[in-house]
């Protein structure tokens, strides 16, 4: 047999094997039901809540990305949760198209009975494996997640509001870089509803995997900072950064900003490089920063 023709039936009955094993978990889950865990929504509209609610003031964008779910089709489904006052959207102080989407009391509600129902169904199939096949089990669906995550495509979204995910990620920053200068409680709220100032997030599927921020230079004119760009060490080496920084320097000149500046310090060589390569140049201290030693500024405008 020629090797393209070995090739080809592996990938064959590797294809049936992955259809024959899709067959089988969703019907012992009960994903074929028409309604989920026999309640009153759809496998679909429950995701929704559940996405809802571990995110507040998510937009239908990010909801979108999350689920690789058809514009309309959400809209559609938001639109008949809202009726049954289940979620709620308010419009964007930052970009009228969006909406921000919060769970309603009965929502929260509704999303606290699935998870509950969700759990019982798991419990009572685990009630059957052994211990040490339970241990098996999870870390073969850990592998199995683990590699398809690998495929998956970086999304960047600017935040409308400062949420957990962003304190986390800025947090975790602080104690990679060691930064002594912290900024103050309240500032990233601040910083999201100055014009021309923003918040950027970087996902890897539905997780937070890097950040970077933009403000403007108080006493100079028509020029913004770079802060706080970070990518976390499981992520890189999928030029994360350099997106984060294309998404913030296309924020500021469409904010018409002249020049974006920023600091760092001699230890971090990689990150001086990067922006170096990215059209930085470096510049006389513009601020007081005692930690940082190398200062950076780019035109733009």
């Amino acid at each position: 047999m020629a090797i393209g023709a070995a090739t080809g039936l592996e990938t064959a009955e590797q294809i049936a094997a992955v259809r024959a094993f899709n067959r089988f978990y969703t019907a012992r889950l009960g994903l074929l039901r028409r309604r989920h865990l026999d309640g009153k929504f759809s496998l679909t509209e429950a995701r929704i809540l559940y996405e809802i609610g571990t995110r507040p003031r998510m937009t239908a964008t990010a909801l979108r990305r999350t689920l690789e779910l058809d514009a309309g089709y959400i809209s559609r489904l938001l639109a008949l949760l809202a009726r049954r006052k289940l979620v709620h959207a308010t419009a964007s102080h930052t970009d009228g198209r969006e909406k921000l989407l919060t769970l309603t009391a009965r929502g929260k509600k509704a999303v606290a009975r699935l998870d509950a129902q969700s759990t019982q169904q798991i419990a009572g199939i685990l009630d059957g494996v052994g211990a040490q096949e339970r241990t098996e089990m999870v870390a073969a669906l850990g592998q199995v997640q683990a590699i398809l995550r690998g495929r998956e495509s970086i999304q960047i979204e600017r935040l409308d509001a400062v949420n957990d995910e962003a304190r986390a990620i800025v947090s975790e920053y602080y104690e990679a870089v060691h930064v002594l200068v912290r900024d103050k409680s309240g500032s990233l709220e601040k910083l999201v509803k100055e014009r021309g100032s923003g918040i950027w997030l970087a996902y890897l599927g539905d997780d937070v995997v890097g950040c970077v921020l933009l403000r403007r230079l108080e006493g100079m004119a028509l020029a913004g900072e770079c802060k706080r760009l970070y990518v976390k060490p499981s992520a890189r080496g999928r030029s994360i950064a350099c997106k984060l920084m294309d998404a913030l320097e296309k924020h500021a000149k469409k904010q018409r900003l002249a020049w974006i500046y920023l600091d760092s310090y001699d230890d971090l060589k990689a990150a001086i490089a990067l922006y170096e390569k990215r059209g930085y140049r470096r510049c006389a201290r513009y601020n007081d920063n005692p930690q940082a030693t190398v200062f950076l500024r780019k035109r733009i405008g």
